[in-house]
């Protein structure tokens, strides 16, 4: 692993991670099975041991706070701006305060930091021509909104028993269960409808709007078209079909909130003493970004490969993506 400029066919990255990319499917669909493998994974860094903690806990914290669900049979404006207020204080904690470590105070460098440039300013591509106050338009304005307005919309359902409700006691080991399953969901989810959103005619009247952003920052995860946020965000309407607790539901919407986010910081990971401390930005959507057709998905699940839409960081993934590319214009 080096800290110096490195290629991967003629573009050129300041920091890659180990070549080729080595993703975590092999866990969750390994063949034979690895029983063992996969509880060291959910117990380890793959998923208690990770961001994943902190979301479940936020969402304990928004339960206590938020409930008890009888208060949302009736939509009234003090329930409804607490949601809004906790979706809107995680997004600014988790974006501004990646981006004020990252940019402003620029506290790693440019330690694992993938694109060697500057957020853009001056550019007529993005409102007010700064990248930075564009990202945080879409964000706050449109991203905030949607989340909240779906988030509101299940708590309203269950309420009036529309979701169909599962407690801690009638089924502790589904109710644990059930966290790590959503991750997976959602993976699944982001994945078609990202490949939707990468329709021609869709592509332009929404999605365009997030991939203005080539050089990644915080703010550009969530920096969507309304279109692309409503989409994103339906990931909720699993609830309606498999019994959840609002804590479950909860949990799902500040992760794919704050996933948006952090996968985009532009760096690999928080060093903490030249340590890899906390995951941030994976190279594997970094290359989505710069090559637009490949990696729709995530790492937790292979429908790329399975799509043939992978590209694995090697220089002859480039030129599969680029031969794809000539063969569809």
């Amino acid at each position: 692993m080096s800290e110096t400029p490195a290629r991967t066919g003629k573009q050129e990255w300041h920091w890659l991670p180990p070549i080729p990319l080595d993703l975590d499917d092999s866990v969750y669909f390994a063949w034979p099975p690895r029983p063992i493998a996969l509880v060291r994974h959910l117990l380890g860094t793959g998923y208690l041991l990770s961001t994943h903690s902190l979301y479940i806990l936020l969402a304990i914290a928004s339960w206590a706070i938020l409930g008890p669900a009888e208060r949302w049979a009736t939509l009234e404006f003090d329930w409804i701006a607490q949601t809004y207020l906790i979706n809107f204080g995680l997004v600014v904690a988790i974006g501004g305060g990646l981006h004020l470590y990252f940019y402003t105070f620029a506290r790693q460098g440019m330690e694992r930091k993938f694109n060697p440039a500057p957020q853009a300013k001056n550019n007529p591509r993005f409102f007010t021509g700064d990248q930075v106050h564009d990202n945080i338009f879409w964000t706050c304005v449109s991203g905030v909104t949607v989340t909240t307005v779906f988030q509101v919309g299940v708590m309203w359902a269950y309420a009036h028993g529309v979701v169909p409700w599962l407690d801690w006691a009638s089924n502790p080991i589904w109710f644990v269960l059930l966290f790590p399953l959503l991750n997976l969901w959602e993976s699944m989810h982001f994945y078609f409808v990202h490949r939707f959103l990468h329709w021609k005619p869709l592509y332009k009247v929404a999605h365009a709007v997030h991939h203005r952003n080539v050089n990644t920052g915080p703010w550009s995860g969530l920096s969507m078209h309304p279109i692309e946020h409503l989409l994103y965000f339906s990931t909720i309407v699993i609830h309606f079909l498999v019994a959840s607790h609002p804590i479950h539901m909860m949990y799902h919407m500040f992760y794919t909130a704050g996933a948006a986010l952090t996968d985009h910081t532009g760096y690999d990971s928080l060093l903490v003493k030249g340590k890899r401390v906390v995951p941030l930005s994976g190279f594997f959507h970094q290359l989505h970004h710069r090559y637009f057709d490949c990696n729709y998905g995530t790492k937790q699940m292979p429908w790329d490969r399975w799509f043939g839409s992978y590209h694995d960081g090697t220089p002859e993934g480039t030129e599969n993506v680029r031969a794809h590319q000539a063969r569809l214009h």
